[in-house]
């Protein structure tokens, strides 16, 4: 079948989910809010987490890396755009983020009034945004390779993508913090990124390299479920009210339900998989790992999202997956597109 042939149907359902979320726009704007910024923070992250693993491997070497870098690069072209995505939800912060209301209730409600500012916050969402597309152009157009630009990524990375992670996510429930958080976020992004990576590379051709990047993966998954149980278990064990309060919006029969399924698919089924030298060698497998890994994380960030945001009706049970597969629509013809033109280069 000719690659047109698949626009068109994409360009069909694309158009079914922007008249559907037209819809939910009228019927509620709050979940169609949450359900965008979930949604929009899982595909940002996986941009960002590309380019994240391209830095790590200018650090380190390997030949891991060089089969993955030419996709993540092409991937990252797009990061200006997404960044611009993010601009309705500067609009439509009110709805979501109870603090621009004022902050009440908090034990450090003087520097939380001053932090989560309507301008401030604003100034620092914009600054965000053009970092991230800054340092995606800048990496994008090197035409040379350099550890001191890699390092200074990696820290830059990690330091603004923490503090997004507070404004952007934490700050939905503003009486809650946890210091793992940034940290559990970058994580996740880069497990994400590393996962993309492995299904857009020719996995027969690089068969070879599939253990190391599986391997990567494990690495990645351990770390991601470390964070996140450090996180309960120091949260839990202390019992202060304004730290369980996060855990206890979850702890609804459904987010229950969501909680076990983010153990089984973001931990220990990728882990037990992992482990075999086999699998890690079997590019099918491979692929269809990586693919649930970015199943497994976009429920996790509406398992982030979704819950912190107050007076949230059920509408986000229809909203979220359509949003998501509008998201997912278009990064499917950007990406496919940027290899339709690498083909006829």
């Amino acid at each position: 079948m000719k690659p047109r042939a698949f626009a068109w149907p994409a360009l069909a359902l694309l158009a079914v989910a922007l008249i559907t979320a037209w819809a939910g726009w009228r019927l509620d704007l709050r979940a169609l809010l949450a359900s965008y910024l979930a949604a929009w923070w899982f595909v940002t992250g996986a941009l960002l987490g590309g380019l994240a693993n391209v830095w790590l491997h200018q650090l380190t070497g390997g030949a891991w890396g060089e089969t993955i870098r030419g996709p993540l690069l092409r991937a990252a072209r797009w990061l200006p755009l997404a960044c611009i995505l993010f601009l309705p939800l500067l609009f439509g912060a009110p709805l979501l983020y109870p603090w621009q209301h004022g902050v009440t209730g908090a034990p450090d409600a003087a520097f939380r009034h001053a932090w989560l500012s309507p301008v401030f916050f604003t100034v620092r969402s914009v600054a965000y945004l053009l970092l991230w597309s800054g340092l995606a152009i800048v990496e994008t157009r090197a035409r040379t390779r350099s550890t001191a630009r890699a390092a200074a990524c990696l820290l830059v990375y990690g330091f603004s993508v923490s503090l997004a992670a507070v404004d952007w996510i934490m700050s939905l429930q503003p009486e809650w913090y946890s210091s793992v958080f940034g940290w559990l976020a970058g994580t996740g992004q880069m497990l994400t990124g590393l996962a993309l990576a492995v299904l857009l590379i020719d996995r027969g051709a690089a068969r070879k390299r599939l253990p190391d990047l599986g391997n990567l993966l494990m690495m990645y998954v351990l770390t991601w479920a470390y964070l996140a149980y450090v996180q309960f278990l120091i949260i839990w064990a202390a019992d202060l009210p304004h730290e369980i309060s996060w855990y206890l919006r979850r702890g609804a029969p459904g987010w229950q339900a969501v909680a076990w399924v983010l153990v089984a698919g973001h931990f220990a089924g990728p882990l037990c998989i992992l482990l075999s030298r086999y699998a890690k060698s079997a590019p099918a497998l491979m692929g269809v790992l990586a693919g649930a890994l970015l199943a497994a994380h976009l429920l996790d960030c509406w398992w982030l999202v979704l819950p912190s945001v107050q007076h949230l009706t059920r509408h986000w049970l229809w909203l979220a997956p359509l949003v998501a597969g509008g998201f997912g629509l278009l990064a499917w013809m950007a990406l496919t597109r940027h290899g339709k033109e690498r083909a006829h280069a």
